[in-house]
């Protein structure tokens, strides 16, 4: 296998390894906005739509503070009681679910 090959067959692994990152952690973003959902006390579309605003909340910046400080913040202004640490263990947990859904399909 030449260098080229070599460089080429790494570039394509790491193409395809930060999908599936992404892909990934959209998925655990839609999981902890359904989670978060039922906690304000939305179902149905309602909750979908709020998944969906979590899973966008995610681009605004990088990393997963973004998504943590709209939930945080969501929570705060509807007076749900959950810690800062049982919100990022849902994150941890999500991750983890997701990774095992994502990596199954």
């Amino acid at each position: 296998m030449s260098m080229v090959d070599r460089e080429r067959d790494f570039e394509s692994r790491y193409a395809h390894d930060q999908e599936l990152r992404f892909r990934i952690e959209a998925r655990r973003n839609k999981l902890l906005g359904l989670w978060a959902a039922e906690k304000l006390g939305r179902s149905g579309d309602d909750a979908a739509a709020y998944a969906q605003a979590v899973v966008k909340a995610d681009f605004e910046q990088p990393g997963d503070e973004d998504v943590f400080r709209k939930i945080r913040g969501d929570f705060d202004a509807a007076g749900v009681e959950q810690s800062d640490h049982q919100i990022r263990r849902q994150m941890s947990e999500f991750l983890i679910e997701a990774e095992a859904q994502i990596r199954q399909a």
